[in-house]
This record gives C-alpha cells, sequence and structure tokens, in this order.
C-alpha cells in the first residue's frame, strides 16, 4: 500500500500510516466523514475542497488541509501525493445547467490523476439509479462513477438514495415543507417509495468499504431497512418535529418539474439543488444491497429513528466557534428555522494593516454606528421598535473592546477571532434568525474585508422578508466594508 512518510513537526518518529484523501471534504458528506476518519486513527487524513479558508474554519487541527478543483486538472496532483485511499464526494449540481457534463469531466481529471499517483482505492458516493431514470441528477451519478471506472484504480461505489441527516438536501427540502405548510399540492411523485438511509449508517459504510477487500470494484446499494412514500415520510418527520403533519393533497397535472419552480419561495435549500432533487422523484427508488449487509453489517435505523438522530445531532452540537452552515446556535435553536443560509455581502480593500482594520471593526455600533447609509439603518431599528422588538437598544458595553456575548445595539457577538473575524447574531424581530459577520485577510501590502449577511429563514415569511431586503443589500454590505476601509486608512494615516 502506498504510504508518503514524513517527519512529525515535532522531530518524533515518522508517521507511516497511509494517507487517506477526502475530496470534496468540505460538502456534507464529506464534513461529516472526516472527523470520523480522524477518530478512528487508522490513516493520516488529508481534506480537500476548492478554497482552503472553508477547511481552516472546521477545526480539524490533525487533518491535512489541501486545495484542489477537479475541474482544474492542475492542481490535483499535489492533492493526491502519496495517497493510498481516496474518497470522491464531488459534485456540480449546484451549478445549474449542464452539471452533469462538469461531473463527468471532473471524474475524468480525478481517475488519471489518481492512477499516476499510485492510488490504490477509489470510494466514490453515487446515487440508486433505477434503469428508467432520466433525470440529469440521477444520470450524471452514474456517468460519474462510469468514469472513474474507465481509469486503472479500482473504485467502490457506494449509492444512496435520500440520505436522513442534518444538511441532506432531500432531508432540508422536506423539513422546510412540513414545518411550514399546513397543506400540501403536490404531484403524483409523493406516493412514490424509497430506501432512507440514516447519515450515520452511510458513513459508516464508507468508513469500513476501503478495508474490504471484496469491495474493489463493486458497485454497492446501500439504504435503510425499510421503504416508504414520501408523503409518509413527510409525515413521521413533522411528528418527530412536534407539529401536526401538513394534509397533502396529490395533484396528477403537477409535474416534478413544476413543482420545483415554487420551491423558492418554500425552502432555502439552493433552487438548482431542490429543482434537480425533485426532478429526480418519478421514480420507485430500489436498493438492492444484501451485498452491502453482508460485507458490512450493521444495525440499520429505521426513518422515525433516523430522524430523531438527526434532531438530537443538531442539539448536542448547539454551540459553534463560528459561523457554519447550519450550526444549530446562530438558527436561534429552532428546527424550523431553514438550515441552509441565504447570503449577501459586499467586500472592499483597505490600505492599511490588519490590525488597524480591526480595532475599526471592533468598534462597531453604539455611537460608530455601522459604516455606512446610517439612516437606512436607523429606520430599520425604529420600525422594529415600533413592532414591539428591541431596535432601539442602543449602546455597548465598551466603546473599543468586544468579547462573546456582549450585546451591541440590538446585535450579539456571538463569534469572536481577534484580527480575522467577528460575527454578530442578529436580534430584531424577524422570521428566521441571521448573522452578520466580518471576516478580514492580509491581501498586499492591504487588508481584504469581506461582509456577509446570512439569514436562516421561517418558512415562506422568512424567505418573503429576505426578499423585500435583497434591494437594500445590493449596497448596504459593501458600503460597510467600505466605510470599514475608509475608517481604517485614517487612523493608519494618523499614526504615521
Amino acid at each position: 500500500m502506498a504510504t508518503n512518510i514524513e517527519q512529525t513537526q515535532d522531530g518524533g518518529p515518522p508517521d507511516a500510516r497511509p494517507i487517506t484523501l477526502v475530496f470534496g471534504a468540505s460538502g456534507y458528506i464529506g464534513s461529516n466523514l472526516v472527523p470520523r476518519l480522524l477518530a478512528s486513527g487508522k490513516a493520516r487524513v488529508r481534506a480537500c475542497s476548492r478554497r482552503l479558508s472553508v477547511l481552516q474554519a472546521r477545526g480539524w487541527d490533525e487533518a491535512e488541509l489541501v486545495a484542489a478543483d477537479a475541474l482544474k486538472a492542475e492542481t490535483l496532483a499535489p492533492a493526491l501525493e502519496g495517497v493510498s485511499t481516496a474518497y470522491y464526494l464531488v459534485h456540480s449540481m449546484g451549478a445549474g445547467k449542464s452539471f452533469g457534463q462538469l461531473d463527468v469531466q471532473a471524474a475524468r481529471h480525478f481517475a488519471k490523476a489518481a492512477a499516476d499517483a499510485g492510488v490504490q482505492r477509489i470510494v466514490y458516493l453515487g446515487g440508486l439509479a433505477p434503469a428508467s431514470a432520466r433525470s440529469e441528477h440521477i444520470v450524471s451519478r452514474r456517468q460519474t462513477g462510469d468514469e472513474l471506472r474507465r481509469g486503472p484504480v479500482p473504485v467502490t461505489e457506494l449509492r444512496a438514495g435520500i440520505i436522513v441527516g442534518p444538511g441532506s438536501a432531500a432531508f432540508e427540502v422536506m423539513r422546510d415543507l412540513v414545518l411550514h405548510l399546513p397543506v400540501m399540492i403536490t404531484p403524483k411523485w409523493v406516493s412514490r417509495t424509497s430506501p432512507p438511509i440514516a447519515l450515520d449508517n452511510l458513513l459508516e459504510y464508507l468508513q469500513r468499504a476501503p478495508d474490504v477487500p471484496e469491495a474493489a470494484g463493486r458497485i454497492l446499494d446501500t439504504g435503510g431497512p425499510e421503504y416508504l412514500t414520501y408523503g409518509r415520510m413527510m409525515q413521521i418527520l413533522a411528528e418527530e418535529a412536534g407539529r401536526k403533519p401538513p394534509l397533502i393533497v396529490p395533484v396528477p397535472l403537477l409535474s416534478p418539474k413544476l413543482s420545483s419552480y415554487w420551491l423558492r419561495l418554500v425552502t432555502s435549500v439552493p433552487t438548482s439543488i431542490a429543482r434537480a432533487l425533485v426532478e429526480g422523484l418519478k421514480e420507485n427508488y430500489v436498493a438492492e444491497d444484501e451485498e452491502t449487509r453482508r460485507l458490512m453489517p450493521q444495525d440499520l435505523l429505521d426513518f422515525r429513528s433516523a430522524v430523531r438522530a438527526a434532531f438530537e445531532a443538531e442539539a448536542e452540537n448547539a454551540l459553534a466557534a463560528r459561523w457554519t452552515e447550519g450550526a444549530f446556535m446562530f438558527r436561534d435553536y429552532r428546527l424550523d428555522y431553514s438550515y441552509y443560509a441565504k447570503a449577501a455581502g459586499g467586500s472592499a480593500v483597505a490600505d492599511a494593516p490588519v490590525e488597524s482594520v480591526w480595532s475599526v471593526v471592533t468598534a462597531i455600533g453604539g455611537e460608530n454606528r455601522y459604516f455606512a447609509y446610517n439612516p437606512l439603518w436607523k429606520i430599520r431599528e425604529v420600525t422594529d421598535w415600533m413592532l414591539g422588538g428591541p431596535g432601539r437598544n442602543y449602546g455597548r458595553r465598551h466603546p473599543t473592546e468586544l468579547r462573546v456575548g456582549d450585546m451591541v445595539d440590538s446585535w450579539r457577538v456571538v463569534g469572536l477571532e481577534p484580527g480575522r473575524r467577528l460575527t454578530l447574531g442578529f436580534g430584531m424581530r424577524v422570521p428566521g434568525a441571521g448573522v452578520l459577520e466580518i471576516d478580514l485577510a492580509p491581501e498586499g501590502n492591504g487588508t481584504r474585508i469581506n461582509v456577509t449577511n446570512y439569514w436562516h429563514p421561517a418558512g415562506v415569511w422568512g424567505l418573503l422578508y429576505w426578499y423585500a431586503m435583497a434591494p437594500a443589500h445590493l449596497f448596504v454590505f459593501t458600503g460597510m466594508a467600505q466605510g470599514i476601509a475608509r475608517q481604517a486608512e485614517t487612523a493608519a494615516r494618523a499614526s504615521t
């Protein structure tokens, strides 16, 4: 088995464990798989994503972090150097049109680079693929596996249907639907069946697959212990959330494609992903998983238990060092606030060092206000106060210093990384939960300032609120970043 033996940082004996690459580590499955692999300690874990900054925010101190893009073949060799097992967990579904072509191209690049690097096994997570399926989402998953298998490296392809866990796009679409719509008019796909699998069960299969010689070169279906209609899944999900299940009215003329268009008014799951998922629901899905269970036996959770485990996992991981997609803390600990966030932001570069910019950032609010368009902030605060909210709670504990838990007007400091990032939780009366994040990074001789607003809507009203604020978002956050830059530059000149 190929290994890359390197001296440890403290000068101790070299680490001879094989290297496992998780390619697509910032995605839903990758973000859950990396901690499991690290905890097992069997291999050195290399986590890879297109953006290194995303991985650096995960807190995976024991993992090696690298950046690469399968659509840019020249970036793959460093990521695959010395790798024994490579998990391939990427797809381009969020890219919109022609994502299937991008998936095939990326797989072709990866298969070649893996062969050149001497990788011993590729483990790919695909989707259950009925022979009759014509959805680009399903077809592209199948074609991606085929393309990986055209290379000489043995591929283990695990195929899964609906994954039940926080952050699973299919699970989050169902959650948004059942927790916010008392009545649902659905196409006839609501009566189609599928064997949903718990996230923990799927992760167990993924973790064990490389250690099973008989799994090399195989396509293995995975599924839960029961087949349920989508209507029944949504009913159970509502019950486990303590809500009355919605009345579901199937309509034969409403196609999955048409129903995908109104999802943008109900769910914050990215529209391109939600549309691809819904268009793939025309089929009944079957998991022929007898061989998978024989090779990697485990106790499989039924759907109700899997939903319960998903909600418990959110509650147990309620605290977050900073904003991450779906963090329960930044959703006000509400199951009915969407996992996926809408985002808007702006950016500017200050001709000043990070220290000068950070001094300006930590003086936000109070008498200093918000660096740009302050009359608009004032109108928003007064409107909130008139509606019974805390919009006129002006002030802060200290004029220039901040600590986690401080109130800044109606905001609360929920994350603080000195010189790097400030995260504020929105405290006004709104149908959802909001976070404002100011992120700093050195750029040339100056500092890049990114201001981003993340919004976890509460159903239809939360999404309508977001769309109503969209015109202001076009300039407010850019203005804030530019205002911070101007003040930092003035302070830097004054100190020289």
